[in-house]
């Protein structure tokens, strides 16, 4: 039990980016103590925790009952990232591993003269994104232009639309759509 309390003090402690020595000094208990404490070789009373979390602030029972680790994957290599594309597109989906997905956010890549089809797409949702290297010719509905580095986009994606490089160099832009769509 002292372990469990330690741990999840320690873990909360960090979640707020509090110092041991400034929760120590904040809620009168000793540093020594403070860190025997999160080292779960002491287990401190009731009173003494409640004084330690009115620091933070925190109650009790909402100490016991956080959710420190959700179990979800939070960070992501570039590795991580899985490739969702098809053709010479590359989509690297952030999050793939996760089925309850409410967006999708990619970092896109259309090597020079990619394009996602001759048959425009059209789904349910909106889209943005920005162009991070390299141009993109983006044609939304009967409006067309060519947007470059530092350029941005946002549509509804019900209607027709079509991504292509028609420039020497590959394209790369980050993206976010609604609703997740599964690849």
């Amino acid at each position: 039990m002292a372990d469990d309390v330690g741990v999840r003090l320690r873990a909360l402690r960090t979640l707020r980016g509090i110092s041991q020595r400034e929760l120590a000094k904040c809620c009168g208990v000793t540093h020594s103590s403070l860190s025997l404490i999160e080292q779960g070789k002491v287990s401190p009373s009731v009173s003494s925790l409640k004084k330690i979390l009115d620091a933070i602030p925190m109650s009790v029972g909402d100490f016991f009952t956080m959710d420190l680790e959700n179990g979800r994957r939070v960070f992501y290599s570039t590795d991580d990232l899985a490739d969702v594309g098809s053709g010479d597109v590359i989509y690297k989906l952030v999050g793939a591993d996760r089925r309850d997905r409410a967006l999708s956010f990619m970092v896109e890549t259309y090597p020079p003269g990619a394009d996602t089809g001759r048959e425009m797409i059209a789904h349910q949702g909106e889209e943005a994104g920005v162009v991070l290297e390299g141009e993109i010719e983006i044609t939304i509905g009967a409006d067309s232009r060519l947007l470059g580095p530092g350029e941005a986009y946002y549509f509804e994606t019900n209607v027709p639309h079509r991504f292509r490089n028609l420039g020497e160099a590959p394209c790369r832009l980050v993206s976010c759509a609604t609703p997740a769509r599964a690849f």
